[in-house]
């Protein structure tokens, strides 16, 4: 039985998990269309995924993906979380604010979060995902003995190769032009920032599991055309940011239909980690001469502040506004209307 067979899936496509974007409502909706929705609780602990779960399982009966961070757990330095809280002072100043007098880890990696794994276990989501790394073979087998389908996401054929050795049973080739965090395992490491054209059939030939297609895909077309490469699936995040099922905030939503949609860069100065975000004052202020961020996800809280601030005073262009290389072809519509128009392009 094939990936799409045991889900059930009517159409292969998949709601990327990005927190911050997709909720219980969107991932419910892409369900209910056919789809496998999805929901990010990397940013929550065990008691808010269980809500957000439930939430789902309120709204559709169907599979849905619940998509979790497996980070190494940053090493404090007190030098370079110094530097970096020095480097973005003038920043909260020209809010009448000040940067956090410490940085804190906020959040926790699946890698270490036995309440989370708890969780999994007894609710048992048809499908688990990983971003940024594997956990460990006892976990693993846990969430494999409790039925659940696993994901991994997959920058190289290295990463590829680890996520099936480790018992993993499909892949989320993720090409550089995704939006959001590059997954990769290392983000210190070189990156060859393949293409997701280039990345699928790498997988598709080398890599001995299913392939889910990620990165710039926002239509049925670009559906089809992975499909061609041998991806089992698609995986669309951008495409759908300006659902109204979307938790992104109008200030997101406004910068998605601007020219900043058309610049989309790759930065650590959000949140620590590489990640691909509509070009803003916070992208801009990143590509000039800066220290090295602090690690993530210790920056995170430094940015997360910067923002709060901001929007105080009605400044949106410091937020975490990630999206991919496709984002000037985002459509503002529902997620079940989104659905059927990708699936009548697939058809066209």
């Amino acid at each position: 039985m094939t990936l799409i067979e045991r889900l059930s899936l009517t159409v292969p496509i998949i709601q990327a998990p990005m927190a911050g974007v997709s909720t219980p409502d969107m991932a419910a909706a892409v369900s209910n269309a056919g789809g496998l929705g999805s929901i990010g609780v990397g940013a929550t602990d065990a008691a808010g995924a269980r809500a957000m779960i439930a939430a789902v399982q309120a709204r559709t009966s169907r599979a849905f993906n619940v998509n979790l961070f497996v980070h190494e757990d940053p090493t404090p330095d007190a030098a370079r979380e110094a530097a970096w809280r020095e480097a973005l002072r003038p920043l909260f100043a020209g809010f009448d604010a000040q940067p956090p007098e410490q940085l804190r880890t906020i959040y926790r990696s699946f890698a270490h979060d036995d309440d989370m794994l708890a969780l999994l276990v007894e609710t048992a989501p048809a499908v688990v995902s990983f971003h940024f790394g594997l956990p460990d073979a006892a976990r693993i087998a846990a969430l494999k003995q409790a039925g659940i389908i696993l994901l991994s996401t997959a920058t190289s054929l290295d990463e590829a190769l680890a996520a099936r050795a480790a018992g993993v049973d499909a892949v989320v080739a993720q090409g550089y032009e995704a939006g959001g965090h590059r997954g990769v395992f290392d983000p210190d490491a070189p990156d060859d920032q393949l293409g997701v054209l280039a990345l699928t059939r790498l997988l598709v030939q080398k890599s001995g599991l299913p392939v889910i297609a990620a990165g710039g895909i926002m239509d049925g077309q670009g559906v089809r055309a992975v499909l061609d490469l041998g991806a089992v699936a698609a995986q669309l995040g951008t495409a759908f940011i300006a659902c109204p099922e979307s938790a992104a905030d109008e200030a997101y939503r406004a910068a998605l239909q601007g020219e900043g949609a058309a610049h989309t860069t790759m930065t650590r100065a959000i949140s620590g980690r590489p990640a691909r975000s509509l070009r803003n004052r916070f992208t801009l202020w990143g590509q000039g001469d800066v220290p090295q961020a602090a690690a993530y996800p210790i920056a995170y809280d430094a940015g997360k502040a910067l923002n709060a601030a901001a929007k105080a005073r009605g400044e949106g262009g410091f937020g975490a506004q990630w999206a991919g290389q496709g984002a000037p072809l985002a459509r503002s519509l529902p997620a079940a209307a989104l659905m059927a128009a990708l699936q009548a392009e697939m058809a066209g």
